[in-house]
């Protein structure tokens, strides 16, 4: 909205549409398009007088000030901001397609491209579908996947089943919020395997057709490791309160690819909400990276309202140890992630 004219902006993203993992699972349940749920990063870029590449970050030298793109481009800068959110990588299963939950821009062709075949299959023979994650991710998912794909194919039999290592589901939440969870999955009989990994898990019947889900824990992308910037064991970017990195204070970076505090410390939950709040602090001290103003400090809050789509028209709504499910909560999530997209629209 403020843009500094004698600043040059690039911005690299691999698609011009964004998509707003809030609104994710209203996508899987088939409620709204994917165009719906996404930033358009090309108007946004024309707004401010930006230069938009759609291409995508492959490795980085930070002593140098460089990145390097797929499509072989070197990019040199003044200062960098990194939010390239994290990845999945998950195994190869034998006699079933896998599709990642991350990134969010690869999944939508494997996801619609899986749709289409399944409506065209004349046989409609038996599907197990598997979600792996028992987090926020993993229970959203398990939900408004079974919801979209039990109305695009009444007559097809579908068996839910979530796997997860944790012995309960949403661990960090409160109880209330975990017996809800656990209520909704039931409610659809769903199959619950807590406390167990993938491979050990009961096997999906060899007579069905096997869809796997992958939503656990958030993983790091290769090349921030390999970039010379600090980053944590688990290969997030380490950043100090100012959201610099603590080696490279001309890098800034935010969001899931971002580990924020002392080294040893747990850091952040990988929750979109940290990222939204961290935005106004980043976009003060990028300027002041270039001179313009003084630098803020970012302070996470302590806690935050998580609303997760059931797939049914309901969401449940969970505060600290307080959570409530019901139609009320899904209208209060629509409304402010619609609100949300609709405030990053081009003037």
């Amino acid at each position: 909205a403020r843009p500094l004219h004698d600043v040059e902006l690039t911005v690299v993203s691999p698609s011009a549409l964004a998509p707003y993992s809030g609104m994710v699972p209203g996508w899987l349940a088939g409620s709204c398009a994917f165009e719906d749920i996404c930033i358009d990063f090309a108007a946004l870029a024309r707004a401010a007088g930006a230069r938009l590449l759609e291409d995508e970050v492959i490795a980085c030298d930070a002593g140098q000030k460089q990145v390097m793109l797929r499509s072989g481009t070197v990019l040199g800068a003044d200062v960098l901001s990194i939010n390239i959110g994290s990845t999945l990588r998950p195994p190869a299963v034998a006699g079933a397609q896998v599709l990642a939950m991350r990134p969010l821009g690869a999944l939508r062709e494997r996801w619609e491209t899986r749709l289409s075949a399944l409506a065209m299959d004349t046989l409609q023979g038996p599907l197990t579908l598997t979600v792996v994650g028992g987090g926020a991710a993993g229970v959203e998912t398990l939900l408004c996947a079974h919801a979209h794909l039990r109305a695009m194919c009444p007559q097809r039999p579908i068996t839910p089943r979530l796997i997860t290592r944790s012995p309960a589901l949403l661990q960090g939440m409160s109880p209330m919020a975990s017996r809800l969870a656990q209520q909704a999955l039931a409610a659809r009989g769903a199959e619950l395997h807590l406390g167990v990994g993938f491979d050990d898990a009961p096997s999906a019947p060899t007579t069905n057709e096997h869809l796997v889900l992958w939503a656990t824990g958030a993983q790091a992308h290769h090349w921030p490791a390999r970039s010379g910037l600090a980053t944590g064991d688990d290969g997030f970017i380490r950043i100090d309160a100012q959201l610099r990195s603590v080696s490279h204070p001309c890098v800034l970076a935010v969001g899931d690819c971002a580990q924020w505090g002392a080294l040893g410390e747990p850091g952040l939950p990988k929750a979109g909400v940290y990222a939204v709040r961290m935005g106004p602090v980043l976009a003060n001290n990028l300027r002041a990276a270039l001179g313009r103003g003084s630098w803020q400090t970012y302070t996470p809050q302590r806690r935050y309202l998580a609303l997760l789509a059931t797939g049914d028209g309901a969401a449940i709504a969970t505060w600290g140890p307080l959570a409530a499910r019901g139609r009320w909560a899904w209208r209060w999530k629509d409304r402010i992630d619609r609100g949300f997209i609709a405030g990053f629209a081009a003037p």
